[in-house]
C-alpha cells in the first residue's frame, strides 16, 4: 500500500460494516495499479448517516460505497442520481464531484450484466426467469430489461411484492405465482436465483429443474458458498452455471475508477484472492 498526503481516500459505509470484503477487492486493486490511496470500512449507525455524507468529503474522500442497511435510504442523501440508481432506488456507489457535491449510482445491475457477459450468456438469447424480489432482484430485472430479454418471468413467494416490482420496472416483466415457479422454467434461456434459499444458514431453494431446458444458463447472486445447491444440481444436468462472485468484483469496477482514476479489470488472480476469505 501506498499513502502520502495526497492519498485518494474511499471505503464501504454500512451497519455492521466487518463482514463486508470490499476492503479487500479494492485493498488488492490499489497494490495491483500502484495507487497512492486507501480503501477502508467505514462502520455509520443508521441515526448518522446523514452527518457521515456531509462530513466525509470535508475529510478528503472521493466517494465511498454503501451497503445494508443504508442503500435506499443513500438516494435521499446525494445530489444527483444516475438513471439506474433512479430505477432501482437505492445507491450503493457515491462519488464526490469537485465541487463537493455528491452523485450516487447503482452498479448492482451492471456487475450482474458483466459477469453473465464474461461467461459467455447473452440474455437477449431467450426467456429469463428470476426468483425472489428483494433488492438483488431490481436491479437484475432493470439489467434483463436493458440487455433485452424477450421476455422475463418473475416469481416470488410474496405476490404483491413482485407485481408492485414488476410495475416500477416496467418492460417485459411477467409476474407468475410461486407455486408454479417449476414449469415456469420450460423454454427458458436463464434462471436467476436472487433469493437468500442456499445461502450458508438458509435451507437450498425449493424448486425442480426438470422443466428447465439443459442448454439454459443458471445463475446465482449467492456467493457462500460458491457453489449453491442449485448450482450443483444445474452442473450436474449439464446446464452452464455462473456463481455469484463475479457479480460482486464487477460491480465495484465503476467506484474503483472514480475514486481512483483506473478501470480495473476481474481477472482470475483477483477471484483466487477474494476465494480465499470465503
Amino acid at each position: 500500500m501506498i499513502l502520502s498526503g495526497k492519498s485518494r481516500l474511499a471505503g464501504v459505509m454500512g451497519w455492521p460494516v466487518g463482514h463486508s470484503r470490499s476492503p479487500r477487492l479494492h485493498g488488492y486493486w490499489l497494490n495491483h495499479y500502484v495507487i497512492d490511496g486507501a480503501y477502508v470500512p467505514l462502520p455509520v449507525r443508521p441515526e448518522d448517516l446523514p452527518e457521515a455524507f456531509r462530513l466525509l468529503p470535508r475529510l478528503g474522500f472521493g466517494g465511498w460505497n454503501v451497503t445494508l442497511p443504508h442503500k435506499e435510504r443513500a438516494a435521499g442523501l446525494v445530489r444527483d442520481l444516475t438513471p439506474r440508481a433512479l430505477r432501482a432506488g437505492a445507491v450503493n456507489t457515491v462519488i464526490v464531484g469537485e465541487d463537493g457535491a455528491l452523485s450516487g449510482d447503482n452498479t448492482d445491475g451492471y456487475g450482474f450484466h458483466e459477469n453473465l457477459h464474461a461467461a459467455g450468456c447473452d440474455p437477449a438469447q431467450g426467456k429469463a426467469v428470476v426468483l425472489g424480489a428483494g433488492g438483488g432482484a431490481r436491479a437484475v430485472l432493470a439489467a434483463l430489461v436493458d440487455a433485452g430479454a424477450p421476455e422475463i418471468l418473475l416469481l416470488n413467494r410474496g405476490r404483491e411484492r413482485a407485481v408492485a416490482l414488476a410495475s416500477a420496472i416496467g418492460g417485459a416483466v411477467t409476474v407468475r405465482p410461486w407455486e408454479d415457479r417449476a414449469v415456469a422454467l420450460a423454454g427458458a434461456h436463464l434462471l436467476v436465483n436472487t433469493t437468500n434459499q442456499g445461502m450458508v444458514g438458509n435451507p437450498p431453494l425449493d424448486i425442480a429443474l426438470d422443466a428447465l431446458p439443459t442448454t439454459a444458463w443458471v445463475n446465482d447472486l449467492i456467493y457462500v458458498p460458491l457453489e449453491t445447491d442449485l448450482l450443483r444440481r444445474a452442473k450436474a444436468r449439464g446446464n452452464r452455471v455462473v456463481d455469484g462472485l463475479g457479480m460482486l468484483l464487477h460491480q465495484a469496477r465503476i467506484g474503483f475508477q472514480g475514486w481512483f482514476g483506473v478501470e480495473p479489470q476481474v481477472t482470475t488472480e483477483l477471484r483466487r484472492f477474494i476465494l480465499e476469505t470465503l
